[in-house]
């Protein structure tokens, strides 16, 4: 799949396209019934499918402290929409420059000029241009216009199930992993570059990969069993993931010790696939107690993986 990483690298070539605009962050079953109404129509018009998506997200440039955690990061969603068939990811800075401009200048010159767009999919609430002015009944005149069509995302919803991105961040905080399932099609999971710590669960005689979580925040937190895919296969584990209250460290941290492995991981990509939870990270008097905690959690996550 093509990413294009900026308006100014949108190239001529690029022209013509059926294009779809959002966060599409999980990519969950709502999202994919989008992706697979865009596929289908850019076949039948012979052009490319095309997501829009913007970097930082609308609200983490205005609001960061509001902001929700995110599902997935860039490249998982790059990775995901690939396999549902799109051709096309057109990555937008936004800045407030960007927003700054009229609603108008964003149809004329990023979507007709640019673009080149035969049909647009967005959500009726779709908002856009300085002030939020613009939205889908412009969009719709602006197609008569220039010769586009627009559908309303609502089309594809699945029958009689409400999933959404925020529904599935409340159903992982509320540790409800088989509803988050169900929304997204797969278990969640979270994957990262493994990098160097401290190396202290190594000195507590349970060395863990260490992954970085580069959101601003996580959308779940605690210790849980988990599977984790590397290179060399698929291992059972147990991660902590957020702060570490115990240690001093990095804030927002995934740390997960892999049972029966002894590999170097460094620089590598893994996928830790979240199973159950055990508990909530807790704060302990010292490193023993921690050390014998972790062991009843890994015990506890044997039991439920084996």
């Amino acid at each position: 799949m093509q990413l294009v990483r900026g308006i100014h690298n949108i190239q001529p070539k690029d022209h013509g396209c059926v294009l779809t605009i959002g966060n599409f962050d999980g990519v969950h079953k709502g999202h994919q019934r989008v992706i697979s109404a865009l596929v289908t129509k850019a076949k039948s018009l012979n052009c490319v499918a095309a997501v829009l998506v913007f970097e930082p997200q609308p609200q983490e440039l205005f609001a960061p402290d509001k902001a929700p955690a995110r599902l997935c990061r860039l490249r998982d969603k790059y990775a995901l929409l690939a396999e549902l068939g799109v051709e096309r990811l057109i990555c937008v800075n936004f800045t407030r420059k960007f927003a700054s401009q009229s609603a108008e200048q964003f149809i004329e010159h990023l979507l007709v000029e640019k673009l080149g767009i035969k049909h647009l999919i967005v959500g009726d609430d779709f908002h856009f241009g300085k002030n939020r002015v613009g939205d889908f009944a412009m969009l719709s005149q602006a197609g008569n216009t220039f010769g586009f069509d627009v559908t309303d995302t609502a089309s594809f919803k699945v029958s009689n199930c409400r999933i959404s991105s925020t529904a599935i961040r409340q159903a992982l905080q509320d540790d409800n992993l088989t509803v988050v399932e169900n929304m997204l099609g797969r278990p969640y999971s979270i994957i990262g570059k493994v990098f160097h710590g401290d190396k202290r669960g190594r000195q507590l005689g349970f060395p863990t990969a260490n992954v970085l979580l580069k959101r601003r925040n996580s959308p779940l937190s605690g210790v849980f069993a988990v599977r984790v895919k590397t290179v060399e296969g698929v291992f059972n584990g147990v991660a902590n993931i957020g702060a570490r209250p115990t240690v001093n460290g990095i804030r927002q941290q995934l740390e997960v010790h892999i049972f029966d492995f002894d590999d170097d991981l460094y620089g590598q990509c893994i996928e830790v696939i979240i199973k159950k939870k055990l508990r909530q990270v807790m704060k302990f008097k010292g490193l023993s107690a921690l050390t014998a905690q972790i062991k009843l959690d890994s015990e506890q996550a044997k039991n439920i993986l084996l």
